[in-house]
């Protein structure tokens, strides 16, 4: 990226001095300088050489890919006629930790014909340490023949997700494509979004037939599984994504429960927590609340359980700081109880179910406890929640309101929550790029958080990770999160915990310091969740047991809002469960257990009738419903933001 010409201007509005493309701060005023690669989308496009300067702006790098030398100014936005064309970058904004997003439009040549060039931000692109050299990620076909069996499996899952998703937005194609379709670690990564064609939608049977090229590379323990499901998907035997997403499910299960050499597992991990909470240096109380208390570590073994929560309070001294505390007590007893049993006996579609009831549970009793104390609009108490369960190979992440977290690998730090904001509800209706929307007046305003209204308005998020690799997942309010600090600093902070060479105590306290010398206009409360997986390939050998799974029964859940549906066109509310939650099946008596099977048949159909209706907010229209049930074409919409 080296180029005399060519300097990054600082995005400081009283600086913006020029520096070099090196330099990771600015050298008048030491302000952060963000480093924005993008990916330029279009066919056959003459950007110019390597070295040149595109818009006085932009500097191009190689093909496809240029570097913005000017990040504080806001790029040129798409003309409204032209949003249409970028509607499903918009709408699948919940996606985006696979999906570049929006970065604003390029005008070569002004006042001719010519179209605008889209520029996306985030694409999987990797830059070495020193910045100067750019690369594409590798394509997942290259990189799948040293991926182990869980990893081959975690990015077939990944993709049976986006399935439903990106066929709704009639993008489907893009997961037929091995050129678009890129792996950076564990995660799944669209290079850009291909459009289908107008006379045929792509099908489950192209998906098999191209999973089937992955065979000659598979590992042992799954190669005559991807056969299976291969052939499952072309002869039509698995005719919808959420069958293939219950077939891969069970892969993952059967792996998690496997063993290599001595009857070891073959995934064994070993998690830290550790909380940590500040009034910070402008507030005269700390609303927020976290657990475990804050400086606790818990680590698991020896404990059952591990779970972290952050939440940042709403109401100053009206009672922010009770309804965050209400919220901790209350959701922690409640996930304690539902993890009560070996990993072997948790359904995930149960246990997302299970925590969507739990956080209503929470929302009714702060909303409860406003009524009694007749609390009306801005007066009324709520909090903002983040929460993070792993169990076993897989992580849970549900959260409301503008509290966030970040999944940090050795490969790059990942926002993995949408903050339940005007800006990013925008977005998700498609009505705006990102950037511009945080332009907007009120653009950071909630749209939703736990005890302003019953939890029939409400939706929260949930989503679950699958972990094959080392990690570190980050709860934070936005006294850290505002104004990129997390972006800033998980490099120097938090990659030095994945590489042993710091621990998550010294990183909690140095995070907490950095929030409230560089921020500090907020309280401040931050959970590090240190996740260290040591991994052997299995002895076994995986067959796929394809379930007869009808399309009225079925669900799809990546990411999901925890009332109960995929994010679908409903008006029934969210059944709520008691305080005292009864035992799981594998607690119940014999003469239940004879039930279950009858239960577990219509378990699915009676969870898809839990309906959605329209939330509420105290300042704001209500949040529309986001994501496609997947027996309807509902248009999926939104709910979040984040702070770029």
């Amino acid at each position: 990226m080296e180029n005399d010409a060519a300097t990054l201007y600082c995005p400081n509005e009283y600086c913006q001095a020029a520096n070099p493309l090196t330099h990771k701060f600015c050298q008048r005023c030491s302000t952060p300088l963000p480093k924005r690669y993008l990916w330029v989308v279009g066919d056959s496009l003459s950007l110019g050489s390597p070295g040149e300067i595109l818009a006085d702006r932009y500097l191009v790098l190689g093909q496809s890919i240029i570097f913005d030398l000017k990040p504080g100014l806001l790029p040129q936005v798409p003309e409204l006629d032209n949003l249409e064309k970028i509607k499903a970058y918009l709408k699948l904004i919940p996606y985006r930790l696979h999906i570049p997003q929006v970065y604003g439009v390029l005008s070569l040549n002004q006042g001719q014909s010519q179209p605008e060039i889209l520029l996306l931000e985030k694409p999987p692109l990797l830059a070495d340490s020193t910045d100067t050299q750019v690369n594409l990620c590798s394509e997942l076909t290259a990189a799948w023949g040293d991926a182990s069996s869980m990893r081959q499996i975690n990015w077939l899952w990944q993709i049976a997700h986006l399935w439903q998703p990106l066929a709704t937005e009639g993008v489907a194609s893009s997961l037929l494509d091995p050129y678009l379709i890129r792996v950076e670690g564990s995660l799944v990564r669209l290079l850009e979004l291909r459009f289908d064609s107008s006379q045929t939608s792509p099908t489950l049977s192209q998906l098999g037939a191209f999973w089937q090229q992955l065979l000659k590379n598979a590992k042992p323990a799954i190669a005559g599984f991807l056969k299976q499901i291969s052939d499952a998907l072309i002869e039509g035997e698995i005719n919808s994504s959420e069958q293939l997403i219950t077939v891969l499910d069970q892969a993952l299960a059967g792996l998690g429960t496997a063993s290599c050499g001595r009857n070891s597992p073959i995934q064994s991990t070993t998690i830290k927590i550790i909380t940590q909470t500040d009034t910070g240096p402008s507030r005269q109380r700390n609303e927020d609340a976290c657990y475990p208390p804050s400086g606790v570590i818990v680590s698991k073994p020896p404990q059952q359980t591990a779970l972290a929560i952050v939440c940042d309070g709403i109401g100053g001294h009206e009672g922010g700081n009770i309804a965050s505390n209400l919220a901790i007590e209350t959701i922690q007893q409640q996930v304690i109880q539902l993890t009560s049993v070996p990993f072997e006996n948790i359904d995930p579609l149960i246990l997302l179910s299970d925590l969507e009831q739990a956080i209503a549970l929470v929302n009714d009793k702060i909303s409860q406890r406003n009524d009694t104390e007749h609390r009306q609009g801005r007066q009324r108490m709520g909090t903002t929640l983040v929460m993070a369960l792993p169990i076993a190979h897989e992580m849970y992440i549900t959260h409301i309101g503008d509290s966030r977290a970040y999944w940090i690998t050795r490969h790059g730090c990942y926002q993995v929550t949408l903050d339940d904001d005007v800006a990013c509800r925008e977005v998700r209706l498609g009505y705006a790029i990102y950037r511009e929307a945080l332009q907007h007046s009120g653009s950071g305003s909630l749209v939703q958080a736990l005890g302003m209204s019953k939890s029939a308005s409400l939706h929260p998020t949930s989503q679950r990770f699958i972990i094959d690799e080392d990690a570190v997942f980050l709860l934070t309010s936005d006294g850290l999160s505002d104004f990129d600090r997390v972006e800033e600093c998980w490099e120097t902070e938090i990659l030095p915990v994945l590489n042993g060479d710091t621990n998550i105590e010294t990183a909690v306290s140095r995070l907490m310091e950095i929030a409230n010398t560089k921020n500090g206009h907020d309280n401040v409360t931050i959970a590090l969740v240190h996740y260290q997986v040591k991994y052997c390939e299995p002895d076994i050998i995986l067959k796929a047991e394809i379930p007869d799974i009808s399309a009225s029964n079925t669900v799809n859940l990546t990411p999901k809002r925890t009332n109960g549906t995929a994010l679908g066109n409903s008006d029934q509310p969210t059944q709520v469960i008691p305080e005292t939650k009864p035992a799981r099946a594998s607690k119940l008596p014999l003469q239940l257990l004879i039930l279950l099977g009858v239960l577990l048949a219509a378990g699915s159909l009676g969870y898809w009738l839990k309906i959605q209706r329209e939330p509420q907010s105290t300042s704001e229209p209500p949040i529309p419903s986001l994501s496609p049930q997947p027996t309807t074409t509902a248009t999926p919409t939104p709910q979040s933001s984040e702070n770029q």
